[in-house]
């Protein structure tokens, strides 16, 4: 059980590393790219499906994704129901 604990947070910080960077830009070559290619590929499998089920939310002339917030509150509860003694 305390793997799954520390595999969810890891993720959680994954997650957060992939909403802090989509605020700057990305090189496109480097070792910060490489670093960023993956977390992508281990966001991205979990974050596109739920693209596809909640559309973004328009607030004027932007979106905003609601699939990180819904992914940090699964992860929350997860961690809340497996982790705490």
């Amino acid at each position: 059980m305390e793997i799954i604990c520390i595999l969810l947070f890891v993720y959680w910080i994954i997650m957060l590393v992939r909403i802090i960077s989509s605020w700057f830009p990305i090189p496109f070559s480097g070792p910060i790219r490489r670093i960023m290619d993956v977390v992508y590929a281990l966001t991205e499998p979990v974050m596109r499906p739920l693209r596809n089920m909640v559309p973004p939310v328009r607030i004027g002339a932007i979106a905003l994704d609601l699939s990180p917030i819904i992914i940090f509150i699964v992860i929350g509860v997860l961690r809340q129901a497996l982790c705490t003694r």
